[in-house]
């Protein structure tokens, strides 16, 4: 079984931290919740949610990261240099990456988006230099995947999904999103 770990700091935006987690468990994916800080985690709109658990030696064992956006909760992320070990060590391996909204900011720091395709929220592509900035709701490059904000979470999460090899036909039908995009 897979097993993803969605990273969060106080901060982080709720939407795009919960939504992966939701699509990913209704396809029966592990997914963990973790707390860089602490087991609670205030959100950017102060909803304080309870983590899975809190960052250890362990991640090296997920078979990906989420990376959500949300302010300051993105930045936090980025100024973590155990955010940045984790991202270079994923991306060495090839292991997938997600990063949505500001989230991708972080993958600049770790020099992991150099000339790979990605997008995030408006205005943040200045902050990724190194990157190829795509005017799209959902970005895929090799093992990266980047969502462009709030909006973009349900693509995002059924987007991880398929690229973990598991079609997200039956999920979007359960959650009505085949409404959406006909």
């Amino acid at each position: 079984m897979k097993k993803i770990a969605v990273l969060c700091k106080d901060g982080f935006e709720e939407i795009e931290a919960l939504t992966p987690v939701d699509v990913l468990r209704r396809a029966n994916v592990h997914v963990d919740l973790v707390g860089m800080d602490d087991l609670k985690v205030t959100s950017s709109h102060q909803i304080t949610i309870q983590m899975d658990c809190v960052f250890n030696d362990q991640i090296k064992e997920y078979d990906g990261i989420v990376i959500p956006g949300g302010l300051p909760g993105a930045t936090s992320l980025r100024d973590d240099q155990r955010v940045i070990d984790i991202l270079k060590s994923f991306n060495e391996q090839g292991k997938w990456i997600g990063a949505i909204c500001a989230g991708p900011i972080s993958l600049e720091k770790a020099n992991v988006i150099s000339n790979k395709k990605f997008t995030c929220y408006p205005g943040f592509e200045k902050e990724i230099p190194s990157g190829i900035y795509q005017d799209v709701l959902v970005c895929c490059d090799q093992n990266m995947i980047t969502g462009r904000g709030p909006a973009a979470a349900l693509e995002f999460a059924y987007t991880i999904l398929e690229k973990l090899g598991q079609p997200s036909k039956d999920i979007r039908e359960g959650m009505q999103y085949h409404y959406l995009v006909k």
